[in-house]
């Protein structure tokens, strides 16, 4: 038999309800966002376990008796597991600079899922495999594994790779000023969902889903009687809906405007503004003293009549678009208003819009934090400046060339796609983690030529790589599912994330290294033979 898979999945169902028992006793909510985190948490854990579980079985198939072979590969993994660990776990804690609590707590239960992945992996997951029965296949009679061959490919061409993945890089980088901060905020949910039906029903036969509000005041109590006054609110009312996006704007000088039309025997020239104070004043109290029983103009004006209320109800506008109509609002009040009736506009359009702007900005500023605790840890982990810094490089280019293919595909990101950064850094660091900590090992450990070092390092944790960014890949997938277009966009760009790393750390990574190490009296091997893969010198395990 063979025992893995049921065994990998049925010991990491559990993670997600150790963490949601955690999670419920330190008090966290469950929100739409929050809800994510069994999916990730899953995802990540089982990534932990293919590591240790790759190289028990490849010692086994190197002759060792299992548990020498799991000993092995705590020995060999253990070190590395607890870095990515604790990197992706300061990857999700980033998401506390985010301005939204749901992202937040995302964060807080991701982080500790992580660990406590990490605590199973080391733990329970060699003792369950020390007690089930494990059979393994033999290797194939050249000795070779798939990511063999890609190794001498990648060698043999390392400078064809090394500036096509530069210039590649570049191009993409030069695609990001591109991007656009956008919300549309009626369009969170699909068309599977009735309020979003509702809302474009709304939106395309009756009035828009979005609004700015003004409070516009009057140089004193009662003011808002004064011709002056109600001449520039109407001059304000008319600018307002010669603007895009603006479908409605409703204000005072509408209705006294009427009024002094149906006070002249509802004659159409007689529709404008009164042109003296007191008569404004009666046309007002007249108004007034006509409403329901129970109904007064409180919510078009204040108590002592010093201010107005003014609405501009907008159709399906942007983030962008809202705040950009807003400033122009405010430069218009600036240069044609009084002093006293300058103010911001206010609604949730204008509130969200600024959340999406600082939260861009906090997620920035929490990415760079997380990227110089990261790189901290891979230089003291690593013990090497050189290579903790080298690091970076692969670490920051699936970031840069994720939001460059975004922004060739899509062009605008939102509030959910800002948490993209630091969580996609916490997560990707992990390839370059088990790919630098295989390649220091055969320099110190096996003596190894950089060249020979990376072919032991495709060849011992390369397929694990692909394996477990293919999981990961995959898990995060599952949020392309979902209905609400924040946990889409969150995790389709994560995919493209994990992607582009694995293609860096493939691809560009081992010829940077080459060529920091350099070259000139390498033993460049044509791959990595059977009688290579049993030579304790350079075999996986191996005591070098």
């Amino acid at each position: 038999r063979r025992p893995p898979r049921s065994t990998l999945f049925s010991l990491h169902d559990a993670l997600p309800i150790s963490v949601w028992g955690l999670a419920g006793w330190v008090g966290i909510l469950l929100t739409p966002i929050a809800a994510n985190a069994p999916i990730i948490i899953l995802t990540l854990g089982v990534a932990d376990s293919i590591h240790i579980l790759t190289t028990m079985l490849h010692e086994m198939r190197m002759g060792k008796s299992k548990r020498d072979a799991i000993a092995e590969s705590l020995r060999v993994n253990h070190q590395p597991v607890f870095i990515t660990s604790v990197t992706t776990a300061i990857g999700f804690l980033s998401l506390n600079f985010s301005d939204s609590p749901p992202f937040q707590d995302l964060g807080n239960i991701v982080a500790i899922g992580v660990m406590a992945a990490y605590a199973y992996s080391v733990t329970l997951f060699p003792a369950l495999m020390t007690i089930l029965p494990v059979k393994v296949r033999p290797l194939p009679e050249s000795g070779r594994l798939p990511v063999d061959w890609l190794a001498d490919r990648v060698i043999a061409k390392r400078r064809q790779w090394f500036f096509g993945m530069m210039a590649f890089v570049l191009v993409l980088v030069a695609m990001t000023p591109r991007i656009e901060i956008d919300e549309r905020f009626n369009e969170y949910f699909d068309k599977r969902f009735d309020f979003r039906n509702d809302n474009d029903y709304v939106v395309a036969n009756l009035t828009g889903f979005e609004s700015i509000e003004y409070s516009l005041k009057a140089a004193d109590s009662g003011g808002i009687a004064d011709p002056e006054y109600l001449k520039t609110v109407d001059k304000f009312a008319e600018w307002y809906r010669a603007q895009p996006h603006v479908m409605y704007v409703g204000t005072l000088t509408d209705i006294m405007k009427r009024l002094n039309k149906n006070m002249h025997g509802d004659d159409p020239a007689w529709y404008k503004l009164p042109d003296r104070r007191d008569l404004a004043a009666q046309y007002l109290l007249l108004y007034e003293l006509s409403l329901p029983f129970g109904l007064d103009l409180n919510n078009q004006i204040n108590v002592d009549k010093s201010a107005i209320r003014f609405t501009a109800v907008l159709d399906n506008i942007s983030t962008w678009e809202g705040l950009e109509l807003e400033e122009r609002a405010q430069t218009w009040l600036r240069e044609n208003a009084p002093a006293s009736m300058e103010g911001p506009g206010a609604s949730p359009l204008i509130m969200f819009s600024h959340i999406a702007m600082r939260n861009v900005e906090a997620m920035m500023n929490g990415a760079v934090l997380a990227l110089i605790l990261i790189s901290a840890i891979l230089v003291m982990a690593l013990r090497s400046m050189k290579f903790g810094l080298v690091s970076i490089v692969p670490n920051l280019m699936p970031i840069a060339m994720t939001f460059g293919i975004w922004a060739v595909t899509v062009k605008y990101v939102g509030l959910s796609v800002s948490v993209v950064a630091p969580v996609a850094l916490g997560i990707i660091v992990d390839d370059t983690v088990h790919f630098l900590s295989k390649y220091l090992r055969a320099r110190r450990e096996r003596k190894a030529t950089p060249a020979e070092a990376v072919r032991y390092s495709f060849h011992t944790v390369g397929t694990a790589l692909g394996i477990t960014s293919l999981v990961l890949a995959i898990g995060f997938s599952v949020l392309g599912y979902s209905g609400f277009t924040m946990n889409v966009h969150l995790g389709v760009m994560t995919v493209i994330a994990i992607v582009c790393a694995l293609a860096a750390d493939f691809l560009f990574l081992p010829p940077l290294l080459m060529k920091l190490e350099g070259n000139d009296h390498e033993k460049i091997h044509s791959g990595f033979s059977k009688s290579d893969a049993v030579n304790p010198g350079l075999a996986p395990g191996g005591k070098g």
